[in-house]
């Protein structure tokens, strides 16, 4: 296996890691504020050192250089291979568009010491392949938000008895892989007990209860980290995809697809702004799962493209949201607010980041969704006829949301509402990334695509072949 030329994997999980331990002893909240912004600025840039560092190896896979956790592991955990290579920059940067996001007004209200231990954990769950850590840190990610809505008076029953419920679907279908990996039906109910837990985790119905819970009860920024890396798919693709057979993909592919036409169609009713936005989430995510299932490389193209978009349009979209709620508290959609005047910025970024993950042209979306499209038809006509349906409801859902904001009447507002210098970065940073991967798309569909045939090829080799002679496959460690 190549290795990386210097430690980023491993520096880019230890830099938020510590900067938590740092940021907890703080009592200024706005001091704390500006450290943990330094902090994932830092993070981003050894992941996007890793990223960079790994294109220049020319190799499928690499394991990070002076790697002491293979010291205590028989092989190195921590692996980036062209699957994960871009999700480690893209889950560093949406920590540091929240934060760049959180106003004084939300900074009483928000933990920046767990934020940190959060993104530490997500960018070790995405270093992962598989194995004891990858099923342990993704256990650990749903702590941070538990202790949030506790730490905020509510009540956690409805995210803790799905969370539960998930790691007992986690657990004991990969511990049932382990003990019995020759034997086939083992494998097959394994495999189904975890393809469980990684829909339950991306919100896919009818388990899905628990995510507009939580966005109603935990603060905004947290509900945005803990959703938008989508690790739901990563663990489908690193536990499920080696195992399961063509008719369990397309089983999940359905159960994504019902989800994403039945989410589009819950958020075209929503009046809550928070509720409006989870559905959107969950309509677009569910849109990814839907193509890497289908098996083909186009539709695995497409699929990854789109997760790619989902993370950086729906964080934009989202980051807008809570940038609006923190001027003038949580509002409904119900009514016009009219505040284009008072924040143009802020509207003409919503309007960009709604727009393109539904795949406008000359965003980052459009490549993506066409492929997906195209890859899903490919194998199903009328399903690819359903995912251009959710697609189409999310944009009326997106027109519907924006004049109710941003149109209808003035707003006068006592003190001025535009956009403070932090959120214009993270502003700026978003609508570069989406508008430049939309006129210039080649390096990531490139990119992706290799991914996806490196996949394939992986799935075809190690997991197709047990199957059709009923003796199980080994998954990838």
């Amino acid at each position: 296996m190549s290795e990386l030329h210097y430690p980023w994997l491993e520096l880019s999980i230890l830099v938020p890691l510590l900067g938590a331990a740092w940021v907890y002893w703080f009592k200024d909240r706005e001091l704390a504020r500006k450290h943990t912004m330094a902090i994932c600025s830092l993070a981003l840039v050894f992941a996007t050192a890793e990223w960079l560092d790994f294109r220049t190896l020319d190799s499928f896979e690499a394991h990070d250089h002076w790697d002491v956790f293979s010291l205590w592991f028989h092989s190195s955990p921590l692996v980036v291979d062209e699957l994960s290579a871009p999700l480690l920059p893209l889950v560093a940067l949406i920590h540091l568009v929240v934060i760049l996001s959180t106003l004084r007004t939300k900074v009483g209200r928000f933990s920046f010491s767990w934020m940190l231990f959060g993104e530490a954990v997500a960018l070790a769950i995405f270093s992962c392949r598989g194995g004891w850590p990858l099923v342990v840190l993704a256990l650990a990610a749903s702590i941070p938000p538990w202790v949030e809505i506790r730490r905020r008076g509510a009540s956690p029953r409805v995210y803790a008895v799905h969370m539960l419920l998930f790691a007992v679907l986690l657990t004991s279908g990969f511990l049932l892989h382990r003990l019995f990996p020759g034997h086939s039906t083992v494998t097959l109910v394994a495999g189904a007990l975890m393809a469980g837990a990684g829909l339950l985790r991306s919100g896919a119905v009818p388990l899905h209860c628990w995510m507009p819970d939580l966005f109603e009860k935990a603060s905004f920024g947290t509900s945005i980290l803990f959703a938008t890396p989508l690790t739901g798919a990563y663990l489908i693709i690193r536990l499920v995809l080696p195992l399961a057979p063509n008719w369990g993909l397309q089983s999940i592919a359905i159960i994504s697809l019902v989800t994403a036409v039945y989410a589009a169609g819950m958020a075209l009713v929503q009046r809550e702004s928070r509720r409006f936005f989870c559905y959107l989430f969950l309509s677009n995510a569910s849109l990814v799962l839907v193509g890497l299932e289908m098996g083909t490389a186009v539709g695995l193209t497409g699929a990854l493209c789109v997760w790619l978009s989902v993370g950086l349009a729906l964080t934009g979209f989202g980051v807008t949201l809570r940038s609006v709620e923190a001027r003038i508290g949580r509002f409904s959609l119900n009514e016009f607010h009219g505040l284009y005047e008072q924040m143009p910025t802020l509207a003409g970024f919503f309007l960009l980041t709604g727009l393109a993950s539904i795949g406008f042209p000359a965003t980052i979306g459009f490549v993506g969704m066409e492929l997906l499209v195209e890859g899903v038809v490919e194998v199903y006509p009328l399903i690819g006829m359903a995912v251009v349906v959710s697609a189409a409801l999310n944009g009326i859902a997106i027109m519907y949301a924006y004049f109710r904001v941003f149109t209808g009447r003035r707003h006068v507002a006592p003190v001025s509402l535009r956009i403070r210098p932090t959120e214009r970065v993270a502003v700026l940073l978003l609508s570069f990334l989406i508008l430049g991967g939309g006129i210039v798309p080649q390096p990531g569909v490139s990119s992706r695509y290799h991914a996806a045939t490196a996949i394939s090829k992986r799935r075809a080799s190690i997991a197709q072949p047990p199957m059709e002679h009923g003796s199980g496959a080994t998954a990838q460690e």
